[in-house]
């Protein structure tokens, strides 16, 4: 078995151990493309998949909008209390953070490895959820005084 398919099966068996179930689907997901040898998926996934991963999250965060659970009386108000302000201000801070991350992270792919297997071990570890890397990306060229 090669490193590559090893360090998935790590991933996967901390997925497990912590009962985090996106990690587990994920990295058996990645290995099993492995092993049936669809290469051709990589570099699609590599370039689409932060996208179609962000419209589905964008999707499960909208759901409760589109399906009147959030009525447009309750935006409203959020713009009233202080605890809506400042989640607006840290959505505001998250979505920069978040675009200097993507920014880092195509300029300088040598700290990728590192963010992602941060992302991983924290989601399987601390049972967060796998958004972290542009996040991260975001903090760290904050670190390194990269725009």
């Amino acid at each position: 078995m090669d490193m590559t398919s090893l360090l998935l099966l790590v991933f996967a068996a901390l997925g497990i151990i912590s009962s985090n179930t996106p990690v587990t689907v994920a990295m058996v997901f990645l290995l099993l493309l492995r092993v049936l040898n669809v290469n051709q998926a990589f570099p699609w996934l590599e370039k689409y998949g932060l996208t179609l991963g962000i419209i589905i999250l964008t999707i499960g965060v909208m759901a409760p909008l589109a399906s009147g659970k959030i009525s447009l009386q309750t935006i409203g108000e959020s713009f009233l209390h202080w605890k809506s302000l400042l989640a607006i201000g840290v959505g505001l801070l998250v979505a920069y953070l978040g675009g200097r991350g993507a920014t880092l992270m195509s300029t300088q792919p040598t700290v990728v490895a590192g963010l992602l297997i941060g992302t991983v071990l924290g989601v399987a570890l601390f049972k967060g959820v796998p958004v972290g890397p542009l996040i991260a990306a975001g903090i760290l060229s904050l670190l390194l005084g990269k725009s």
